[in-house]
């Protein structure tokens, strides 16, 4: 049962001693340890003898702490992928915590340097903890996922995706509050995208009286009170009122440009507003 990575590869990517507080001969040494563990007839002999999983134990420990060397240096791809190899050789001894977790870390890293390969470790994480049931734990990992296609892949859609799944398996854990937040995500991306139904029957979920519900002091809050107003004036179809409500507010609190976008694609619904591209002051 050997790993497939040849480790000697990674040799030449361990930093210079300087950034290793003299660490640098550790570090090799628990690569080459490892790379032996891992090939070669030593190791086949080590499994006929029935010593197959401490060799694979002692490799999952010179990994990790390859990968911790390589943070530390802030060499983020080869941390990643020692990160990897350990969450793998982990699998293999059935050890589904330690393995989710190495996966994890994988992601972390990668995160840094190669966003893509960090979802790939992560799906592996969220997959072995839905297997054990840690349903909780995979939602915040998908929380992650999501935040990566946001910010670095600059993917809307797989980012709805992942609130999505994060949020189902909120919900399914009695976590609604931390549910209710992925969905306003999913509402919010999706009124971007103008799937404006979508995003309507979330906010119906999340209705206004809920809030209010949940939190008394809401009610008299300078936002409560500008979307009773915006949700009048759009009822009456007055654009003059709509205009007026956003302004008063803005001139205290100023509106965020996903905000401004979405308040003008409503205020152009209203019948009868006939200011071409309209405005919002």
């Amino acid at each position: 049962m050997g790993c497939n990575f040849p480790v000697w590869l990674l040799l030449p990517l361990l930093p210079p001693p300087q950034h290793l507080n003299g660490n640098r001969q550790d570090g090799i040494a628990a690569l080459q340890f490892t790379s032996g563990t891992c090939h070669g007839s030593d190791h086949i002999s080590s499994v006929e003898h029935g010593r197959g999983n401490t060799k694979i134990e002692e490799a999952c420990e010179m990994y990790t702490r390859a990968a911790n060397m390589f943070k530390m240096a802030k060499n983020w791809s080869a941390a990643g992928n020692a990160f990897c190899q350990a969450a793998k050789l982990h699998m293999q001894l059935q050890s589904k915590h330690d393995s989710a977790t190495s996966f994890v870390d994988a992601g972390n890293a990668y995160k840094k340097a190669d966003p893509q390969e960090a979802i790939n470790c992560l799906n592996a994480a969220i997959d072995i903890y839905t297997d054990m049931g840690r349903f909780t734990i995979a939602a915040k990992h998908h929380i992650t996922i999501a935040e990566i296609y946001e910010t670095e892949l600059v993917d809307i859609e797989k980012a709805i995706a992942h609130y999505e799944q994060s949020a189902d398996y909120y919900k399914g854990e009695e976590s609604n509050s931390s549910a209710n937040k992925c969905l306003l995500k999913v509402a919010a991306y999706a009124a971007q995208l103008e799937q404006y139904q979508k995003a309507i029957e979330i906010y119906e979920q999340l209705a206004l009286e809920k809030y209010e519900e949940m939190f008394p002091a809401f009610t008299d809050s300078r936002e409560c009170k500008l979307l009773k107003k915006l949700l009048e004036a759009h009822e009456e179809q007055n654009s003059e009122a709509y205009t007026e409500a956003v302004k008063e507010f803005d001139s205290i609190s100023r509106l965020d440009q996903w905000l401004t976008t979405m308040l003008l694609r409503i205020k152009k619904s209203i019948q009868g507003d006939g200011e071409g591209d309209g405005d919002l002051k």
